[in-house]
């Protein structure tokens, strides 16, 4: 796959005409192609023309990073070095946002192209109408071979070049090798949104490796029963299982983005409970939209761009609220996908939000059954697809997936159900559910189903199983899992939040997110700074810049785990509170009611909790600092007891002190 708009070796981009190289760079365009773009692209090949008498190796403008949505202005290949050009034409100074995004370029070669993982990359910022000042070339502190971005003048350029070739050596890029190199990324679910909405498949944003290419295995097993049913006039539930950021919700929006065409009888719609994930989908997708519209000439609001994308991801609610209108007339979709379908409520939670807020006073079913028969009402078929999550029910009412089975077996014995053997599994569904199951006569066994490799970080695969085996109390279990993580994968455990947030700082580099996060109940925190009861838009937490005070980079707002299941940061800080105590007789679990904690006796409750701990310590890609605080001997509330046995637990896993 060609990924520059034009490439070609240095030598032969010195001789080709300016007229030519621009043609061909405009022939390549994918936008309307504006005149200020076209001039950006005379002055910069005028530059390099100049820039690059004497260098031998290969030049490409316009390079793809499929991941980002971007394309790299300039990148040369020269000797051993990988240089990362970002041009301002016409600038005078060198902006931070500039900074960021040729280091993000940087970065996102060396964590997922292939051949690119032990070269030296040379991120430069040039802004072409700035004086000549002193350049600073030193390498980054985690001296993984990117240099810190680099801000040069035009007439800096050429010795700068020749500077970076000389300051450490290294074996000649052969750029047919290079470019043979895979792209593997893995994406946050919000890029991966954008980019399947721009129309890219999912090998082309997801890491290539054979646990991986799973995803393109599980979105064609859906496929193809999506196909099957609609021939045979089946209706059908299938079950996708997987560990925590294992790409199961990126499965549920490739199936969406590709059938989201009202008017085609194949269109489906992404359903989720999770408010704060769909808000934030639907805001980047929307904002994408237009901005891209505006590219091409298009004239979309930004209210039109929002109305688009929610035709084929809305909250699970609003289409409930949408079928209760008419309990006659089906719902135009044939075809529906429930992320996080345990979070679906139980029969006593939906009779009282029905009889509260709905007035029908008589609803006796479950979420799950109502909208299994929503789907029931289509004459001749439908497909629901439900994504499911081990130990991820947080909140009251949540019935798990053992629900949405009762309902199939007590009143649509006629469904055919497709299920992973790994939902058989107790962090699924109960014993009584398995043998119920195994009684109903359309059940059929795709082990492509189930998605056993977590894909949130690309730096370690095993952090869920650490964490699970931290939660669960195996210490040598989760002592040896962490032998297999904590180099590329940095954990790290400290008593001074003020030390958390200069290690988030130091660690993140570019654009990576990073933010506090905290438990829903985590009440005592409030000396630490830290008020989980104070409003955070997650809209704003997720997508806003640095410099915007309501973003996640102020470390002023923080999360919780309703705010953040579902998404991911790339460095987080977990900050721990008295309310999940760890004991050598296993947890205590507390909740803060007026002036002091009180016991959780529900078996139920005690389960969100550590599931809520559990969403917490899986949000990071790259790497997370979790802070337990020492507490206040002057504060009955805040007893230092309730934290020391946790904090001395997580050092016995092995967890380094900072």
């Amino acid at each position: 796959m060609n990924r520059a708009y034009y490439s070609d070796t240095i030598i032969s981009f010195l001789d080709s005409p300016n007229e030519l190289i621009v043609g061909t760079l405009a022939s390549a365009n994918e936008f309307a192609l504006e005149q200020t773009q076209r001039d950006a692209w005379t002055e910069e090949i005028s530059i390099l023309k100049e820039v690059l008498k004497g260098f031998n190796g290969k030049i490409y403008f316009e390079f793809s990073i499929p991941r980002m949505g971007k394309r790299i202005d300039v990148l040369l290949l020269i000797n051993h070095i990988i240089f990362v050009l970002e041009f301002k034409t016409q600038g005078k100074e060198y902006n931070s946002n500039a900074i960021e995004q040729v280091w993000d370029y940087a970065l996102d070669l060396k964590n997922f192209h292939e051949t690119s993982h032990n070269k030296l990359i040379v991120p430069i910022l040039i802004a072409t109408k700035a004086k000549d000042s002193l350049s600073v070339f030193s390498l980054t502190a985690d001296e993984d071979k990117i240099v810190t971005p680099i801000s040069c003048s035009v007439g800096q350029l050429h010795n700068l070049i020749i500077k970076a070739l000389e300051f450490a050596d290294g074996e000649t890029i052969n750029h047919f090798d290079w470019e043979g190199g895979r792209y593997s990324p893995t994406p946050t679910i919000i890029e991966a949104a954008l980019a399947l909405y721009k129309g890219h498949s999912v090998a082309e944003i997801s890491r290539k490796d054979a646990s991986a290419n799973k995803l393109n295995i599980t979105t064609n097993a859906i496929s193809d029963l999506i196909s099957y049913s609609k021939q045979n006039s089946r209706k059908s539930i299938c079950f996708v299982t997987g560990v925590p950021g294992a790409g199961k919700t990126l499965v549920g929006l490739k199936i969406a983005t590709q059938h989201n065409d009202p008017s085609n009888e194949l269109h489906s719609v992404f359903l989720s409970g999770n408010d704060p994930l769909v808000k934030i989908l639907c805001a980047a997708l929307a904002m994408d939209k237009y901005d891209n519209d505006k590219k091409k000439g298009k004239k979309t609001t930004r209210k039109e761009a929002l109305h688009t994308v929610k035709a084929f991801i809305q909250n699970v609610h609003h289409f409930r609220d949408e079928c209760l209108k008419d309990e006659n007339r089906p719902p135009i979709e044939h075809v529906t996908l429930f992320d996080e379908a345990q979070r679906a409520w139980n029969i006593k939670q939906t009779s009282s939000f029905m009889t509260r807020k709905k007035n029908k006073p008589d609803f006796n079913r479950s979420e799950s059954e109502f909208l299994i028969s929503c789907l029931n009402r289509h004459e001749d078929w439908a497909v629901i697809v439900c994504l499911v999550g081990g130990g991820q029910e947080i909140n009251t009412g949540e019935a798990g997936i053992n629900e949405w089975i009762e309902s199939i077996i007590k009143s649509y014995r006629d469904w055919d159900v497709y299920i992973s053997p790994n939902l058989l599994d107790e962090e699924y569904i109960s014993e009584k559910i398995v043998k119920d199951l195994q009684s109903h006569s359309n059940v059929f066994y795709k082990p492509e189903l189930h998605l056993a490799v977590s894909m949130r970080s690309f730096r370690a695969e095993h952090v869920s199983r650490f964490i699970k085996n931290t939660l669960d109390l195996k210490v040598e279990e989760a002592k040896e899992t962490l032998t297999k993580i904590k180099i590329k994968y940095p954990i790290v455990i400290t008593r001074d939040l003020d030390k958390a947030k200069k290690w988030l700082k130091t660690k993140a580099r570019g654009s990576e997110r990073y933010g506090i996060v905290v438990s829903s109940q985590a009440e005592r925190l409030k000396p630490l700074a830290i008020d989980v009861r104070s409003d955070m838009d997650p809209v704003n937490w997720f997508l806003k810049p640095k410099e915007d005070v309501r973003s996640s980079f102020y470390l002023e707002d923080v999360a919780t785990e309703f705010d953040v299941q579902g998404l991911e940061l790339d460095w987080v800080c977990v900050t721990w509170d008295a309310d999940f105590r760890y004991t050598p007789n296993g947890w205590i679990h507390k909740s803060f009611r007026g002036s002091y904690w009180t016991n959780i006796k529900s078996e139920e409750r005690k389960n969100y909790l550590k599931n809520a701990y559990r969403v917490l310590l899986t949000r990071a890609r790259q790497g997370m600092v979790i802070v337990v605080p020492s507490g206040d001997p002057e504060d009955p509330t805040r007893d230092p007891a309730f934290y020391n046995d946790t904090y001395e637990y997580l050092k016995e896993i092995g967890l380094p002190v900072i």
